[in-house]
């Protein structure tokens, strides 16, 4: 099952009109994330989260109009996202979970969504995990080579290296490389399709690829 997730991100950086394209599909909230999905008429099957910027009213909202709520102490060591990507994977064996309102505000928490998927719980699902803002599109890889398509509104192309990398080549991009190894994270940043795919491979570690676009 294929399911959207909606953080507490702030709304200005969702994709253009993210809840009214996406109504019909299936949804969770994490934390603010589930009221925002409420108070536009969307049933999320999850609401998960300490809850504890909601007012009492917006509360009651969330426990009424969810199919089911989890709620935890403000005062724990994973975030929002965390708790709820692992409890879609275990409870609902999602097979692949797009995350919105994971960027923007804070960066500490820009910072936690990108991270948490090298986490040994989450490493080996990592390539299910996708996260989208108005500019963005950020999908996870473990070793291996690939083939990804361009997204027909994208304009730039990063690798992020997560971890140290082993052998990262980058085979018809715009800038190449043949083999390279990086023993720290670094975002290359920058890069372009020639056509309408890109292909890479790598031998070790977890690398980001996000599709980006400037904003007119």
């Amino acid at each position: 099952m294929e399911i959207n997730l909606l953080v507490g991100g702030p709304v200005k950086n969702w994709p253009k009109d993210l809840l009214g394209k996406k109504k019909a599909a299936v949804w969770a909230g994490a934390d603010r994330g589930a009221l925002y999905l409420v108070q536009n008429g969307i049933q999320p099957l999850l609401a998960i989260g300490d809850f504890d910027s909601a007012t009492s009213m917006e509360r009651k909202l969330i426990f009424a109009k969810s199919q089911r709520v989890i709620t935890d102490q403000p005062e724990k060591d994973d975030t929002d996202t965390e708790l709820a990507v692992r409890h879609l994977l275990t409870d609902y064996q999602a097979a692949r979970i797009n995350i919105y309102g994971a960027t923007g505000g804070r960066i500490d928490h820009l910072l936690a969504n990108l991270f948490f998927v090298i986490r040994p719980e989450f490493r080996s699902h990592l390539q299910q995990i996708f996260l989208f803002d108005r500019q963005n599109s950020i999908s996870f890889f473990n070793p291996g080579h690939y083939i990804i398509k361009r997204e027909t509104d994208k304009k730039y192309l990063a690798f992020v290296l997560l971890t140290s990398v082993a052998k990262l080549s980058l085979y018809d991009e715009k800038y190449q490389l043949a083999g390279k190894s990086f023993t720290y994270p670094i975002s290359l940043a920058s890069n372009e399709f020639i056509g309408q795919t890109a292909s890479f491979s790598f031998a070790s570690g977890v690398v980001g690829v996000i599709q980006s676009k400037d904003l007119n």
